[in-house]
C-alpha cells in the first residue's frame, strides 16, 4: 500500500492492537435486509416460522444418528436464503426478494423446503431403525463380494 498508516487486519488482530474507546448498545436484532432492517425478511410469516420450527424440531433426532450427510444436509438447510425465498412482502423490498428468488412463488419456496425437510427426516428413521438404504446395501453387498 501507498501509505503506511494503511493496512488490513481482522477483527482478532484489532481487538489485540486497539484499545476500546466506548461500547454500544444494540438491543434489537438489525439487518442489511429490507426497510424494516430487522429478521422480518426471514422469519415474518407463517411459511417462514413454520419451516424453521420444523427444522430444528428435527435437530436431536439428526444429530442421534451420527450420520454425516444427513447431519450436513440438515446444516444447508439452515442457510438463510431457504427462508429469505419464503418472504411475502410487497413494494420495493418484494421486488429485491423477487429478483433472488429462483422460485415461481414464496408458497413454492415453503413446498419444496418442506418436502425436502421430509426427506431429510425419512432418511433420519430409517437410519434410527437400522433399515438400510438403497446405497448402504449396495456398498455391503460391494464389499461382501470383494471378500
Amino acid at each position: 500500500m501507498k501509505h503506511p498508516d494503511n493496512n488490513f487486519k481482522t477483527p482478532s488482530e484489532i481487538a489485540q492492537c486497539y484499545s476500546s474507546v466506548d461500547s454500544i448498545d444494540v438491543p434489537h436484532i438489525i439487518s442489511w435486509a429490507d426497510t424494516e432492517r430487522d429478521l422480518s425478511a426471514w422469519l415474518g410469516n407463517a411459511m417462514q416460522s413454520n419451516a424453521i420450527h420444523e427444522l430444528y424440531r428435527l435437530e436431536k433426532q439428526i444429530k442421534e444418528t451420527g450420520d454425516e450427510k444427513i447431519i450436513s444436509d440438515w446444516r444447508k438447510l439452515q442457510t438463510s436464503d431457504h427462508f429469505y425465498y419464503m418472504c411475502t412482502k410487497y413494494f420495493a423490498d418484494g421486488d429485491v426478494h423477487k429478483y433472488f428468488n429462483p422460485y415461481e412463488s414464496p408458497y413454492d419456496s415453503y413446498i419444496n423446503f418442506m418436502n425436502v425437510l421430509e426427506n431429510l427426516q425419512h432418511r433420519c428413521a430409517e437410519k434410527s431403525s437400522g433399515v438400510l438404504t438403497a446405497q448402504e446395501r449396495s456398498k455391503r453387498i460391494q464389499g461382501i463380494l470383494q471378500k
